[in-house]
């Protein structure tokens, strides 16, 4: 068997160097190839890096159909709300939002949420919404369920409560996901639910199940995540889609 040794092979013609021919086999004794662009033999890319590690474009038939992470977005001390003003579109049916270790600025404070049809440019869609909770201290007392009257709107456009009573000890904090149904419409209305649970307070747990439509037959191509007092010190919130 010869050997050939070489730093690089380059095309006489052209840009395609071809390695053996039709339905031969070649073999890379190597523990990696390098390269930002890998295609079939049709010419179809199967996936495509930026040089960085980071992928930019990924065949279809490589991803699956399980969520597809859009948009990560990270709080830092004082930041005002986390908004999402771009690719809420008809690309996917619905759009999850996962909101992870939210820590306020102010004691007790609840994290809210609203929708908005003009990109973000203003919030406040009408909206209908219902609500219960439960709770369990960590001492073992109480413990409760209940239709939470105070937490939902019959009609209304003020931001919607999904997290409340979260501590602002070092330790506190609220997390949760909420999904948004079709958001794209122009024909039906705009389903929501959430569910959460918070590191109260007083030193409870408090889980809480929302949901609710916004009552607008225009899409909702924006959201903003806020507390209803004081800003978010802390936590992230990430946007997926799912087919």
């Amino acid at each position: 068997m010869a050997t050939l040794k070489t730093k690089t092979i380059q095309p006489s013609t052209g840009t395609n160097v071809n390695l053996g021919n039709a339905g031969t086999a070649i073999l890379v004794n190597s523990d990696s190839i390098q390269t930002n662009v890998y295609k079939d033999s049709g010419g179809n890319t199967i996936f495509q890096s930026d040089g960085a590690g980071t992928l930019s474009n990924v065949n279809t038939a490589l991803t699956g159909a399980g969520p597809k992470l859009i948009l990560s977005q990270t709080a830092t001390t004082g930041t005002a709300n986390i908004s999402f003003t771009a690719n809420i579109d008809s690309t996917y049916d619905v759009y999850m939002f996962m909101f992870i270790n939210i820590h306020p600025s102010t004691d007790g404070a609840r994290l809210d949420f609203q929708g908005s049809t003009d990109g973000g440019s203003t919030y406040g869609v009408d909206l209908s919404s219902t609500a219960f909770t439960a709770y369990h201290h960590q001492n073992g007392s109480g413990g409760t369920l209940t239709y939470a009257a105070s937490r939902d709107q019959g009609s209304g456009t003020t931001f919607q409560e999904i997290c409340s009573g979260i501590g602002t000890d070092n330790d506190q904090n609220g997390a949760g996901i909420l999904y948004l149904y079709s958001p794209a419409s122009t024909t039906y209305m705009k389903n929501w639910c959430c569910r959460s649970n918070v590191y109260e307070l007083g030193d409870y747990t408090q889980e809480y199940f929302m949901s609710g439509y916004f009552n607008t037959t225009s899409a909702i191509n924006a959201l903003r995540f806020q507390m209803h007092t004081g800003n978010i010190d802390d936590g992230t919130i990430k946007m997926y889609g799912i087919s």
